[in-house]
């Protein structure tokens, strides 16, 4: 389900071009409930946008004719939520978003444009995703793009997995959102190497008004960068299944999150590498193919505690069992 955020923006697109909604019809076209619905209603007129209920049975909504559409009136923290919006995996979710944005960006203050056209510059986002990506500060998050955009060199106080902390003084590259975390990938100046850092691990990013020429990274793509310096931290877990279904079509749904090998016409076996087992759980159900999990045991009884639940949800506490004769 898409978020309130989301939604917010898909109504907005929807009702832009100043036609006659049914309240049904709208209702039916985001996927939510008439009661949802009016909420969603009543946050836009709070954000200033005339909107015009009309009652009865056929009631319905529209855009005050003639009017014209507000300043946003936005903060950071909102500013970049919108930008975060056009990159849900939710399916029609993000192409909606992101006309909405398209036009509401036209309207925004200046400041807020050059905050969100930043992030969108220079962030990285994998193929496929398991979870949001939210849980970065959206100020540093902001400052951070805008350093990358501008070849700002970057200072900040870092902690490592450790616990032990230091100073850093970067030159920034690229923003990379995997899982349930933002990564920066850039050049370390103290260690003369490149190096990905996690975002909420960072105390006070900020920038030092000193301009960079940008390096070349190494393999020149910066989600691979973060990817084979996570698969190096020793806490992630090792999965590996056998799937029935063709290796291509696994690879177009995981994209390079697995490694996926043909072992089959119609069998493959996909490995990779988590720090939760939610997000192999979720990826594999997404698939909609039998699948094996060769490893790790915990990786079986989380789908047996998520089977569960999934019964439980469609009307069925238990297994159907057939009593002895």
């Amino acid at each position: 389900m898409a978020t309130t955020s989301s939604r917010t923006l898909r109504l907005l697109s929807l009702l832009q071009n100043h036609r006659y909604w049914p309240g049904g019809e709208l209702a039916g076209r985001l996927e939510v409930s008439v009661r949802t619905l009016r909420r969603d209603i009543d946050r836009l007129r709070e954000l200033g946008y005339p909107v015009l209920a009309h009652r009865g049975v056929a009631g319905g909504y529209q855009l005050e004719a003639g009017a014209a559409l507000p300043p946003l009136l936005l903060d950071d923290e909102e500013a970049v939520a919108l930008q975060a919006a056009t990159q849900e995996s939710v399916a029609g979710v993000a192409e909606s978003s992101l006309r909405a944005l398209a036009k509401l960006t036209q309207v925004m203050p200046a400041r807020l444009r050059h905050r969100i056209e930043a992030l969108r510059t220079a962030t990285d986002v994998p193929t496929w995703r398991a979870a949001s990506a939210a849980l970065a500060d959206p100020v540093a998050l902001v400052a951070i793009a805008l350093a990358c955009r501008d070849s700002e060199r970057l200072r900040f106080g870092y902690s490592a997995a450790g616990g032990v902390r230091s100073d850093r003084q970067v030159e920034p590259l690229r923003l990379v959102p995997l899982g349930r975390r933002w990564y920066l990938v850039a050049y370390d100046l103290d260690r003369s190497d490149w190096r990905s850092f996690r975002l909420d691990r960072m105390d006070q990013p900020h920038g030092t008004g000193s301009r960079f020429r940008v390096r070349e990274l190494p393999g020149g793509d910066a989600v691979a960068f973060v990817l084979s310096g996570i698969d190096q931290v020793k806490s992630l877990l090792d999965v590996e299944v056998l799937i029935a279904a063709p290796a291509e079509a696994v690879r177009a749904g995981l994209g390079r999150w697995a490694t996926v090998e043909q072992i089959s016409p119609g069998r493959c076996r996909m490995t990779m590498h988590a720090e939760s087992l939610d997000w192999p759980a979720m990826a594999l159900g997404s698939l909609g193919a039998p699948f094996e999990v060769v490893r790790p045991p915990e990786l079986i009884g989380l789908l047996r505690d998520w089977a569960r639940l999934f019964r439980t949800a469609v009307g069925q506490n238990s297994p159907t069992t057939t009593s002895p004769a």
